[in-house]
């Protein structure tokens, strides 16, 4: 995702982050250095784009300031360009607690995968509302750290009673990160939602970046190893307060193969030498975690399912480079579960458990793809397969990824309008 975002900077003035928080982890590469985000969105790397954290995020404000300081370090001064809305929620030290706390007392076979960095407590505060605070807050609420002393010993209590022990939560730190997101962050809240309609209606071009799958969507995704926010298009209504009507290109982003990071069903799964050899090739490794990501081949049925909930427009398909040297690669078109084969995702999750893939096999290329910079130039083994994902999904993919570099990106259809031709410099 990063990669792709990184491409489209230039062709807008902002870019909005509109779900999720510090569980997201996009890695860009400018030259020789690397750059590791999780909730400053990824335009604010480039001099003349303006970085919107919209009212659907919630936001580790720790995690925010160290993000800042960590580039203001690499000679980036993100401060002037940076704008955090005001309905925002904070994520703070009692959020990662129980997330952390939750997960390591459930059962191996009821762990979903979270990255414990408490995005899912702070999203149920938000639906509880009592509980919940908001950037707003920061700047209007003079009962705000009474408020959140309160809280943080209510929660301290809950969890020292459910999960029994002792509890390393020590309500002073909650109060001090308090003060220091007052401090540091202040000067960037208002109203995003306004700020983002002005722009618009004087011209200004708008990038919405997502922050996580499609399938960890909490309402289309493979319930209940998601996340806690909506992660696709329709998720930027609510989450940045912008009517999706505005919007008139999606990008849908996909790898040519499955990942997965954490629990959960995977159909495609190779756990097996290739499937070592494509996590060893692709660099699979959680910007967020570090986890090895679980791979296996393309999933058809799942993507074209997600291309139809997210109306995507365009898919950009990255990794293309990783297949290089297989014999063959394949592709699911359709799952068996139950006696029943089924060509769209089950909501039940145990069900899509027990499912077994039904992969078609193409051949594979010998070819290292890296120096191509054409799509018609690609063998034709790959232009094959790249067919017959896009008949599958039902989207035309518009680019193709054969390497890590911005110009190691193929641009066809309306993406050779949008995006100026890559230059060198890396991103992923």
């Amino acid at each position: 995702k990063g990669k792709v975002v990184d491409l489209l900077c230039p062709a807008f003035d902002i870019v909005v982050r509109f779900n999720g928080g510090a569980n997201a982890g996009h890695t860009i590469c400018v030259g020789e250095e690397t750059f590791a985000l999780h909730l400053l969105p990824t335009g604010v790397l480039h001099d003349d784009v303006t970085g919107v954290i919209g009212p659907g995020v919630v936001v580790d404000p720790i995690q925010l300031i160290s993000e800042i300081d960590g580039l203001a370090k690499r000679g980036i001064d993100v401060s002037g360009k940076l704008k955090i809305s005001e309905r925002a929620h904070l994520v703070l030290a009692y959020h990662k607690l129980e997330d952390q706390l939750s997960e390591q007392a459930a059962s191996q076979a009821a762990r979903i995968g979270t990255t414990a960095r408490g995005i899912g407590p702070c999203y149920a505060d938000k639906m509880k509302r009592t509980t919940a605070v908001r950037f707003v807050d920061l700047l209007h609420d003079g009962d705000l750290v009474e408020r959140v002393r309160s809280i943080a010993t209510s929660r301290k209590a809950m969890l020292t009673a459910a999960l029994g022990g002792k509890v390393d939560l020590d309500v002073e730190v909650v109060l001090a990160d308090l003060a220091k997101a007052r401090a540091r962050l202040s000067s960037c809240v208002l109203d995003t939602s306004a700020f983002l309609h002005e722009a618009m209606n004087a011209g200004r071009t708008v990038l919405f970046e997502g922050a996580n799958g499609m399938l960890l969507d909490v309402d289309h995704g493979t319930y209940p190893f998601v996340t806690s926010s909506s992660t696709g298009p329709h998720g930027i209504g609510s989450g940045a307060g912008v009517p999706p009507s505005r919007v008139t290109c999606l990008v849908g982003t996909i790898k040519a193969y499955a990942t997965r990071v954490g629990s959960g069903p995977f159909v495609t799964e190779l756990d097996n030498e290739i499937g070592d050899r494509i996590r060893k090739r692709g660099q699979e490794f959680g910007t967020t975690t570090g986890r090895p990501r679980r791979c296996g081949w393309f999933d058809a049925v799942s993507t074209a399912y997600t291309t139809r909930v997210s109306g995507a427009t365009d898919i950009a398909l990255m990794h293309l480079d990783t297949l290089s040297g297989l014999d063959q690669v394949g592709l699911c078109v359709a799952y068996r579960a139950d006696g029943q084969t089924l060509t769209t995702l089950p909501a039940d999750a145990a069900r899509l458990g027990r499912a077994e893939p039904v992969i078609e096999f193409l051949p594979g290329w010998q070819q290292e793809l890296r120096s191509i910079r054409r799509f018609d130039d690609l063998p034709a083994e790959a232009r094959d397969y790249i067919g017959l994902i896009e008949s599958s999904v039902g989207a035309p993919v518009s680019m193709v990824g054969v390497g890590p570099d911005r110009s190691q990106t193929l641009l066809r259809g309306r993406m050779s309008s949008v995006v100026a031709a890559p230059e060198t410099s890396t991103s992923q």
